[in-house]
């Protein structure tokens, strides 16, 4: 008899084969680790107001008033809404707002293709790449207590004083990608003007101010880069410019020139304008196939997920994949559509205390997490809003429950020719009776896969399955917050026969 401890690492590493994640947790769901400890995800309430939200949410941004109130701004695709501490909807969009696209689509018409490309006459294959319309996004910041907003479908720079409805900024630049508020009081103007790699400021302390005088501090540079402006965050030392191929950092040096433009990171672009969330000592972003970190300088963040992650999203719709920040439990949280869907239905989440990774299933478009606000609020693409990290009810979008789970690649439990038999599993769990326990074993890492329970577990847990190879799939079985530690398995080994 001897006992086998099922000692997995936190975190999920799932890379090619199933053995190559071999005493690793390979397949996770609604779960993290917190202190060593495997354990659920918070819930969330439906928080949605009773006024119809028309579009669906790409980005969502929390900030106090002068009262002090607080304020969660989101935009659609052709709205922009705002929301009390109530949870009241007001529709602040402004007059003439530009129509925009729910989802990514492919460009077609007069000017999408390169002049004398096919020839004259010739119908084109409609199964041509003829490029990306990315669907509508917003980038939103605070001017001391009010609200800016830019919508890249739009272009302008909009203010709202918190009453009435937004308005553009006066003077303020068009067809503009996206803005950002710096540390020293400017506004940056991403791709002002049209110029997709173009960043305007306005003069310090002054947004209705943006033309360059010897009196004043307005400016603008056009940067040195084969790709264009994605979106721009306040950092550390000065503010960050995302492009599609590279990474920039403006740092303030005062008059004549105001500020400094640096490069500092190549092959590092962000695949989306809010696939990028900043704490107060980095700021971490998605790229094409990885993921990438600022704290000081841009260098790729080592995700033993990656391959799962950037082997099935859908590249037609890179531009809704969103980000934000959880600092209660040191996480960053990436929200990006599946290849089979037009919406975000996945998540991946960076753990930058512990290093750590893990994956799940969740219809969610966009969210912001604590700080301005006491627990994350997350919309999904049909317009609900959810308060997250509150309760421990798990249901999806039609009302039903969830699956909560962590399971691992395969353990080794038989030594050489020998099978192992198990005969009972002694539990590590705060709770008995909050979790079940699966096996599934084989005999070659090829071979047919058999299912053994779930067992619920008790002290001990009376078990039986024989295998070369386990996985072990812990799952939640009642709505608690349980807790589960490391699990001995009381296993002999006998030969083949």
């Amino acid at each position: 008899m001897a006992m086998v401890a099922l000692e997995i690492p936190p975190g999920v590493v799932r890379r090619g084969t199933e053995l190559e994640s071999a005493g690793r947790w390979y397949d996770t769901n609604l779960v993290r680790w917190n202190d060593q400890s495997l354990q659920p995800i918070g819930g969330w309430r439906d928080r949605t107001p009773s006024s119809t939200i028309t579009g669906t949410p790409s980005s969502i941004f929390a900030y106090t008033d002068n009262n002090p109130h607080r304020h969660i701004a989101f935009g659609c695709e052709s709205k922009l809404y705002a929301l009390d501490q109530g949870f009241n909807l007001s529709d602040i969009t402004p007059a003439s707002m530009a129509t925009g696209r729910a989802v990514s689509t492919n460009a077609l018409g007069y000017g999408t293709r390169n002049f004398g490309e096919d020839e004259f006459g010739t119908p084109r294959p409609q199964t041509e790449d003829t490029g990306i319309l990315d669907a509508t996004s917003w980038s939103m910041d605070s001017w001391g207590a009010y609200l800016l907003a830019c919508a890249d479908t739009d272009g302008r720079l909009l203010q709202w004083t918190n009453t009435s409805v937004s308005a553009p900024l006066t003077n303020a630049p068009t067809s503009c990608k996206g803005l950002v508020v710096t540390d020293e009081r400017f506004v940056f103007a991403l791709g002002a003007g049209g110029e997709p790699r173009k960043v305007a400021w306005c003069d310090q302390e002054d947004a209705t101010t943006w033309s360059a005088l010897a009196t004043n501090q307005a400016g603008d540079l056009t940067l040195a880069t084969s790709g264009v402006i994605m979106c721009g965050r306040s950092v550390r030392g000065g503010t960050l410019i995302l492009t599609t191929v590279d990474a920039h950092i403006a740092i303030y040096s005062g008059p004549p020139f105001v500020y400094g433009f640096e490069r500092v990171g190549d092959g590092c672009g962000i695949v989306g304008p809010n696939a990028i969330s900043a704490t107060a000592t980095m700021a971490v972003w998605m790229g094409v196939e990885g993921f990438f970190t600022f704290d000081g300088y841009a260098r790729p963040l080592r995700c033993p997920v990656s391959e799962y992650v950037f082997s099935d999203i859908n590249r037609n719709q890179l531009a809704k994949v969103s980000s934000w920040t959880n600092p209660l439990y040191k996480e960053i949280w990436f929200h990006y559509p599946s290849s089979g869907s037009t919406e975000c239905d996945r998540y991946v989440i960076w753990n930058y205390l512990d290093d750590i990774w893990t994956i799940g299933v969740l219809d969610r478009s966009c969210g912001t997490g604590v700080g301005v606000l006491d627990v994350p609020v997350l919309a999904t693409a049909t317009g609900k809003i959810y308060e997250h990290e509150v309760g421990t009810a798990y249901l999806d979008l039609t009302g039903t429950a969830m699956s909560v789970y962590a399971e691992s690649g395969p353990i080794q439990i038989g030594i050489g020719e020998q099978i192992a038999h198990a005969r009972q599993l002694i539990p590590d769990e705060r709770t008995l009776g909050d979790v079940t326990a699966s096996f599934k074993t084989r005999m070659y890492p090829t071979g047919a896969e058999t299912t053994h329970g779930p067992f619920t577990l008790t002290n001990p847990t009376p078990v039986r399955f024989a295998g070369r190879q386990a996985k072990v799939r812990i799952e939640g079985s009642a709505s608690t917050d349980w807790r589960v530690g490391t699990l001995r398995v009381d296993v002999i080994g006998v030969g083949k026969r």
